[in-house]
């Protein structure tokens, strides 16, 4: 059995219907993930992260199922004049390499621009830039990708966080600041989730805490001084 599957997307843009591909569960083979949720998968198997983005052949708009169902006229033209004006026809509905999926993202990082998406949306798709990155080994570009993308997240959390408790959103701020060497600013986030008696989400308060005690190894490792909270943690 072929690890593809196709379904018929239909083109927010041009309103035309294609065909794009996704990797069947059952063939979905996961060996380990990262910290901030990057995921490897088993050699040689299909990276389901390679398909998560639908590009039109025939107009080229690029989207995610998370992308908005409606683009307004002006945002169409808008479209038609800085991508489609310069497309020509290119399918990206069956396999596809990595560096297939890379364009396929910064196209969809494009659109989303131009659709007006979500925050929620945006910082989607520059952490998965950021995590094909590292999946080949470009340190330098996946360190501007994290910081396009905590900065995006950012963002999120002022629009929208606050209201909702969002204990994942929050540590992976925390996350993405430790990664970043930003040792302050990741103690302050994980310690937003630990702290905060409403948060319920007891996977993201163990992961908060183990992000916690991962900041202070790292301080330690590179001789970075420790905030008091920290000092005291490893008494």
């Amino acid at each position: 059995m072929d690890p593809l599957y196709q379904i018929s997307v239909n083109c927010l843009q041009c309103g035309r219907d294609f065909k794009t591909s996704k990797v069947r569960p059952s063939f979905k083979k996961a060996v380990r993930s990262d910290t901030d949720f990057c995921t490897y998968y088993k050699p040689g198997s299909e990276n389901p992260d390679f398909y998560v983005v639908r590009v039109c052949p025939f107009c080229g708009f690029a989207a995610t199922e998370n992308f908005s169902q409606k683009m307004t006229d002006r945002q169409r033209a808008q479209f038609q004049q800085k991508i489609g004006a310069n497309w020509s026809c290119r399918d990206y509905g069956s396999r596809r390499t990595a560096e297939d999926a890379m364009f396929a993202y910064k196209l969809a990082l494009l659109c989303s621009q131009i659709a007006g998406e979500r925050e929620r949306v945006t910082a989607g798709l520059l952490h998965h830039i950021a995590w094909l990155y590292r999946n080949e080994g470009n340190a330098e570009a996946e360190e501007r990708f994290l910081r396009f993308a905590l900065d995006s997240y950012i963002k999120v959390y002022e629009l929208e966080g606050i209201d909702l408790n969002n204990a994942r959103l929050m540590y992976l701020i925390g996350e993405l600041n430790r990664r970043l060497k930003q040792y302050q600013e990741a103690v302050k986030w994980f310690g937003r989730v630990i702290n905060d008696k409403k948060i319920m989400d007891a996977g993201m308060i163990r992961a908060c805490r183990e992000g916690w005690a991962a900041t202070r190894e790292d301080m330690l490792r590179n001789q970075v001084e420790l905030p008091e909270e920290l000092k005291s943690a490893g008494s």
